[in-house]
C-alpha cells in the first residue's frame, strides 16, 4: 500500500478536529470508502433538512456528521452547509435539485469546520457565501483540515480541495427568489458563524452554534461569546431550529440545552482546574444526569478538557518561584 505525503504528514489537524484515530484508515484505506446516499425531510414550506450521524468524523461514517439544509426559492436551491467532502457536496447537489426541481443557486457556509464546508467544492466557486472571519479562518486552516481528514477519511475524501467561500456574508436581510432571509453575524462555536432565519417559516438554522441532543464540540470555541450568541437566537422569534448537529428542535429545548452543557463545562473545568485535578481526571469527572440522553457527552468533554485546560491552568494557577 502506498502513501502520499498528504496521507503521512497530516496529523496536523487531528487533535483540533477530534477525528478517530489513524489505525482504522490505514485498513479502510484497502478498500473502496462506499457511497454518500444523504437522505433529505422536509420540515417545513420548502425547506428539508438532511441529518448527519450523531457521532465523532469517522471512516464508518465518511465524515458526514453534520446536518444540511434545503431551501427552494423562485430561482433556485439554497444549500447550507454541503458537508465533508466533494462526494458528499455532489450528493447533496444532485438531492436539492432532486427535491426542488432547480439548481442550486447559492451555498451558505455557516463556520469553517470542514463537516460543514469542505462539500462547497461540488459547487461553483462564486456561488459558495460565508462570512469575512469563516473565509479568514479557512484560509488559515483549511488545508491543515484537509490534510487531517485525507488521512482519516482515506477514499471518501477523493477530489476534494479546499475552496473559500466568498467572505460577503454580513447581518441584515437578504431576499432570494422571492424568499426572505434573516442572516445573523455572530461568534463564540468559532470566531465566526452563521444563523440564518427563514421568515417564512420561522425556521431557524444555527449551524454549531445550536446542538440537539448531541454535545458540543469546542476546538475552537469561545464559551463566553458562544452564550451571548445563544441569548442573541433566543430572542429571535421563530418557530423551529435546525441545529448544526442533532434532530430537528420543535419544541424550544435546543438552544437551552447547547447554553446549559456549555455552562455546566464552564464551571466544572474552572472547578477541576482549581482542585489541583489533572487532565485525565477532568476528562473522567461525572456527567450530570440531565445530561443522559446527550450522545458522545464523554468523547466531547474529554476534547473539551484538552482545549481548554492548559489555558485554564495557567491563568487560575499562579506560579511558584521564578
Amino acid at each position: 500500500m502506498r502513501f502520499s505525503r498528504r496521507a503521512m504528514f497530516a496529523g496536523l489537524g487531528l487533535a483540533g478536529l477530534g477525528l478517530a484515530s489513524l489505525a482504522p484508515a490505514l485498513v479502510y484505506a484497502e478498500q473502496f470508502a462506499g457511497t454518500y446516499n444523504p437522505q433529505a425531510t422536509q420540515v417545513a414550506d420548502g425547506i428539508w433538512m438532511v441529518r448527519g450521524a450523531d457521532e465523532p468524523i469517522a471512516f464508518a461514517n465518511g465524515g458526514a456528521i453534520a446536518n444540511t439544509v434545503i431551501i427552494a426559492t423562485d430561482d433556485g436551491a439554497v444549500v447550507v452547509d454541503p458537508g465533508p467532502s466533494l462526494s458528499y457536496g455532489k450528493a447533496i447537489r444532485a438531492l436539492a435539485e432532486g427535491v426542488t426541481g432547480k439548481a442550486v443557486i447559492r451555498v451558505y457556509i455557516t463556520h469553517l469546520h470542514p463537516d460543514h464546508s469542505f462539500g462547497a467544492g461540488a459547487f461553483d466557486a462564486g456561488l459558495v457565501h460565508a462570512l469575512s472571519a469563516t473565509r479568514h479562518d479557512l484560509e488559515r486552516d483549511g488545508e491543515g483540515f484537509s490534510d487531517a481528514l485525507f488521512r482519516v477519511l482515506a477514499d471518501w475524501m477523493k477530489g476534494t480541495t479546499v475552496v473559500l467561500p466568498q467572505g460577503d456574508v454580513t447581518a441584515g436581510e437578504t431576499v432570494i427568489g422571492g424568499r426572505t432571509l434573516r442572516l445573523f453575524a455572530l461568534g463564540g462555536h468559532s470566531s465566526g458563524d452563521l444563523a440564518i432565519l427563514d421568515e417564512a417559516t420561522g425556521t431557524l438554522i444555527g449551524g454549531d452554534l445550536v446542538f440537539h441532543d448531541r454535545a458540543p464540540a469546542t476546538p475552537h470555541a469561545n464559551i463566553a461569546g458562544w452564550l451571548s450568541a445563544l441569548d442573541r437566537l433566543a430572542a429571535v422569534e421563530h418557530k423551529q431550529v435546525i441545529p448544526g448537529h442533532g434532530p430537528l428542535d420543535t419544541g424550544n429545548v435546543a438552544i437551552p440545552q447547547t447554553r446549559d452543557w456549555l455552562t455546566w463545562l464552564d464551571g466544572m473545568l474552572h472547578d477541576a482546574v482549581l482542585s489541583g485535578m489533572n487532565m485525565t481526571e477532568a476528562g473522567a469527572a461525572e456527567i450530570p444526569a440531565r445530561f443522559a440522553n446527550i450522545k458522545v457527552a464523554r468523547y466531547e468533554l474529554q476534547r473539551s478538557v484538552s482545549h481548554f485546560y492548559p489555558g485554564l491552568e495557567a491563568e487560575l494557577l499562579p506560579m511558584v518561584g521564578n
